[in-house]
């Protein structure tokens, strides 16, 4: 069978690996918390950070692939392994802070709880009268 490395250009592009598609994540709201479950195999716990800045809850993790990718002439013939750095964000709110959030990772799912933040107070118009 001869290979044809063109043709991997197509596979790549419908259908290349997206951020969303390796760092799949269910939302779901219980007792006035957000809880997500985001899956990431094969990725250790040391290589996934966390960061809240701006209402923002930024998860970035790494993931190499700890094996030899030659043949016996030295060179790929195919990887369809993903490695790499991935990052998503999510929108938590202003009045969140970073001791409010709390985080598992067993088994290659990494477990968030982010309080649901209180809806603001939307100001009732107040016209001023006109003698």
């Amino acid at each position: 069978m001869k290979y044809y490395p063109m043709f991997d250009l197509f596979d790549d592009f419908f259908t290349g690996n997206t951020t969303s598609d390796v760092m799949k994540t269910d939302i779901v709201e219980k007792d006035g918390n957000y809880e997500m479950s985001m899956e990431l195999p094969g990725v250790k716990k040391e290589d996934i950070q966390m960061e809240l800045k701006d209402g923002y809850l930024k998860v970035s993790a790494t993931h190499g692939s700890n094996t030899e990718d030659k043949d016996e002439k030295g060179r790929v013939v195919r990887k369809e392994r993903v490695s790499g750095s991935y990052s998503r964000s999510f929108y938590v709110g202003e009045g969140i802070h970073q001791e409010d959030v709390k985080a598992s990772f067993d088994n290659g799912e990494l477990k968030i709880v982010v309080p649901k933040e209180a809806p603001k107070q939307v100001e009732e118009n107040k016209f001023i009268p006109i003698e």
